[in-house]
């Protein structure tokens, strides 16, 4: 079993601080097994434990090793433990995006990420090309959505997501129930249905 560096936090994170650098690609190659540098990936149950590798960890390689603070996220909760248990999700998240009940664009890069059978990568793809963390290695809130798929907002935010947290897009301004409904605004509908669903309808809002 694999566990990678984004494996600290889930979709919809905000960088705390600038990333550190570090190259996944590097490490992977490497063959290194995941589990080795972030153990704690294993038994972790909640969304404050800290899931970079302990220090010791890098100098059995390295002279030197800095290692950042994890990154902060919206998230209200996460059980890594829970989900490893599940085992390799990528054909699920595959399937979705074949049936096109995957609620955000996709394209031939997404698809081809999923065929591996390394259970962590269902979620966090890319890494083997990847030179620096960032979000792009983190999973996406359309993966978390074609298990959960009890989304129900502004109601079932709270969920998973910290209260308060702010989680509209920058277009959902105080005048947007006025704005979007004027044919002023040129609206993608697909990208509502991430949040919303694709049986949405204005009530269920307003």
């Amino acid at each position: 079993m694999r566990i990678l560096f984004p494996l600290l936090a889930i979709a919809g994170l905000a960088l705390a601080q600038a990333p550190q650098p570090f190259s996944h690609r590097l490490h992977l190659a490497a063959k290194l097994d995941c589990a080795v540098c972030h153990a704690a990936a294993l038994t972790s149950t909640h969304l404050d434990d800290n899931l970079l590798p302990a220090q010791a960890v890098c100098l059995k390689c390295h002279k030197t090793a800095e290692i950042g603070a994890p990154m902060a996220t919206r998230l209200a909760r996460f059980n890594h433990q829970l989900h490893l248990r599940l085992g390799n999700v990528a054909p699920i998240i595959a399937a979705a995006i074949d049936r096109k009940t995957y609620l955000t664009a996709t394209s031939s890069e997404l698809r081809a990420g999923l065929n591996t059978q390394n259970q962590c990568e269902a979620c966090h793809r890319g890494l083997e090309t990847s030179d620096q963390p960032g979000r792009n290695g983190l999973p996406q809130m359309a993966d978390c959505l074609v298990c959960h798929t009890e989304a129900d907002p502004p109601y079932s935010c709270e969920f998973c997501h910290a209260k308060g947290a702010k989680l509209a897009p920058a277009s959902h301004t105080s005048d947007f129930l006025d704005t979007h409904t004027s044919g002023k605004l040129v609206l993608d509908k697909a990208t509502c249905a991430l949040c919303h669903g694709r049986k949405f309808h204005c009530l269920g809002c307003h």
